[in-house]
């Protein structure tokens, strides 16, 4: 099968299973879903959904949040790792909020990536699924499995972000980061598939007999 041809049976395998993509992450604002996935570093999405009811409760926009401090914020989300970074990074970016930006969420690439604790990723995802504009935030499933469908060579995400966006249309961006999460921890798992099991690793490489190495992030 040609990359071509795998790129068009991802989008239409992909579609067929998640018709509908939800938002993993809960929240109800664009400031909420900010700190949702800032938390989300090295956590699952699930763990982050037990922590921030709590946290959101006190503060759910900057201005209460800087009324909170770092160790408060640190007892509430110290669950989700990463406990003193992350609190001081949302402490740090919720002053520059309010200070710099009216108290709202900026809607733009390099602002988000200026704030303390947000890199592309982070902003990537704020600005496709908060904003709506196209973006194709690269976590640990999508590098590992564009790899195993020969999409990148996976050096690295930043290359694999940039291969993504080559082959795939633009209008499916936004869709397709959420498709490809979903399938990557309910078919393509890093353990329970190899490059040789799951529907896409099958159809994409009939042939293909021993497993595919992955780069890691």
């Amino acid at each position: 099968m040609k990359k071509i041809e795998r790129v068009e049976y991802i989008i239409s395998y992909l579609d067929s299973i998640y018709p509908d993509t939800p938002i993993p992450l809960t929240h109800e604002n664009h400031y909420e879903l900010l700190i949702a996935v800032l938390l989300s570093a090295q956590c699952t999405d699930e763990r982050v959904n037990q922590v921030t009811p709590s946290l959101f409760s006190l503060a759910n926009n900057p201005d209460e949040m800087i009324k909170l401090n770092s160790q408060k914020i640190y007892e509430v989300i110290k669950p989700c790792g990463l406990g003193p970074k992350k609190s001081k990074a949302i402490y740090d970016l919720s002053n520059i909020l309010v200070k710099e930006y009216q108290s709202k969420v900026p809607e733009s690439f390099e602002a988000l990536e200026s704030l303390p604790g947000v890199g592309h990723k982070t902003a990537s995802v704020v600005m496709s699924q908060g904003f709506g504009h196209p973006a194709f935030p690269v976590d640990t499933h999508i590098h590992r499995l564009s790899q195993r469908w020969g999409l990148t060579n996976g050096k690295n995400v930043t290359q694999t972000e940039k291969d993504l966006k080559r082959l795939f249309p633009i209008e499916h961006w936004n869709k397709l980061h959420l498709q490809i999460i979903f399938y990557g921890r309910e078919y393509c798992t890093a353990r329970g598939c190899d490059g040789t099991k799951c529907p896409i690793c099958k159809t994409c490489y009939p042939k293909r007999k021993k497993p595919k190495k992955t780069n890691k992030q």
